[in-house]
């Protein structure tokens, strides 16, 4: 019997492959001092947010990687407006899900538990606002938890839209489930097998269409929803995904892959719904990754294709943010945390604002002077 095995962390630094992460920062750097607590940017948008997480049962299949599970299981952050500004706020992780990613990533600059002890800005469980807000679905890295997004889903919240963050099972270092279970990385015994990065994209594309079956009658304000206005966007492996499921998934109108290699088939007729890539300078033309360039010639709707010079890999997800806590010095480019969550919120906003509100945005027409740090490809960037 397979049993849900603990990642070491040498299986943190994954092969090059372009689905996953970069290698974490060396735990045998030079110390840093570790500063307070993280506390995440304050969202931008006029409505104090709230959050909700569901837990979803697939069974009309098995999951993929636990052998011993004949239906997949799935947890879903639910990120929304509210009028609510007072009560909880809700925790970024547990101390046992900041332990299992701290060690699955090899930092050891900081007490474990550092992460759960992240301040956020939403409310749990506080009461909806708002009526037919478009949805946004979310998914994170390979190896990473949807929490980890957890900065630009508050933000998106706030501006008027319904987050839907997935927790891929077992393709994360911990999902926490409501009896206590925590299922750890399965995925990670396989990232170095050919193919994992198109079938580790199928699944995931299976449960996004899961989740957009169910939230009408999981989620008892649902009504909030416009399923006619939905978008999704992801980092790393997640990006990867949101280009898969809008290939398969019609009720997906507008995408964004953020730094993610892409693994889907797009037709050979072309792909015409709207798709923002947004990206670290690995995938300018002639770059690292070269997915990118095959399906921009593919994609024959409204389509971006953004470069932030100075970033890396984790730059559109929360962790600059947390190289202080941790004690770490950071290995996240030269591009500033806070600059870096900037960017990504402000143009993964102005596509979806654009394509799910219909609100022309001019930012995304040509490089703006506040910020530079933003280049237009192919046109104008080249190889690094």
């Amino acid at each position: 019997m397979r049993q849900i095995l603990a990642v070491t962390a040498g299986l943190a630094v994954l092969a090059a492959s372009a689905c996953s992460a970069p290698a974490p920062p060396r735990s045998d750097a030079p110390p840093v001092t570790p500063a307070g607590p993280a506390t995440l940017p304050a969202p931008t948008g006029p409505h104090p947010v709230g959050t909700i997480a569901l837990y979803l049962k697939d069974i009309s299949r098995p999951d993929p990687w636990n052998l011993d599970a004949d239906a997949r299981e799935l947890k879903v952050t639910l990120w929304y407006p509210t009028e609510q500004r007072d009560g909880q706020h809700a925790p970024y992780m547990t101390p046992k899900e900041s332990e299992l990613l701290l060690k699955g990533t090899g930092i050891a600059s900081a007490p474990y538990d550092t992460l759960s002890k992240t301040r956020t800005n939403a409310i749990l469980n506080a009461e909806p606002a708002g009526k037919k807000l478009p949805l946004v679905v979310v998914s994170p890295g390979f190896t990473k938890p949807m929490s980890t997004l957890t900065s630009l889903a508050e933000d998106l919240a706030s501006r008027g839209y319904v987050v839907a963050g997935i927790d891929h099972t077992y393709e994360s270092y911990a999902t926490t489930f409501p009896d206590g279970r925590v299922a750890e990385c399965l995925a990670c015994d396989s990232d170095t097998d050919p193919g994992f990065g198109t079938g580790t994209v199928q699944g995931r594309v299976a449960d996004v269409s899961f989740v957009l079956d169910q939230l009408p009658s999981k989620w008892d304000d649902s009504s909030l929803i416009d399923r006619s206005r939905i978008a999704m966007a992801g980092q790393s492996l997640g990006g990867a995904t949101a280009l898969a499921a809008m290939v398969k998934e019609p009720r997906i109108r507008a995408g964004i892959d953020m730094d993610g290699t892409t693994y889907a088939r797009i037709p050979k007729s072309g792909f015409s719904r709207p798709f923002l890539f947004l990206g670290s300078p690995q995938h300018v033309p002639g770059g690292r990754d070269t997915s990118w360039e095959r399906d921009w010639k593919l994609l024959t709707g409204w389509k971006r294709w953004l470069v932030l010079s100075g970033a890396e890999h984790q730059s559109f997800t929360d962790g600059p943010l947390m190289a202080g806590p941790l004690g770490i010095t950071p290995a996240y480019g030269v591009l500033p945390a806070a600059r870096a969550a900037e960017l990504t919120r402000s143009y993964v906003a102005a596509f979806l604002d654009q394509h799910l509100k219909s609100k022309r945005q001019a930012l995304l027409d040509k490089p703006s002077s506040r910020y530079p740090e933003v280049t237009f490809c192919p046109a104008t960037c080249g190889p690094s």
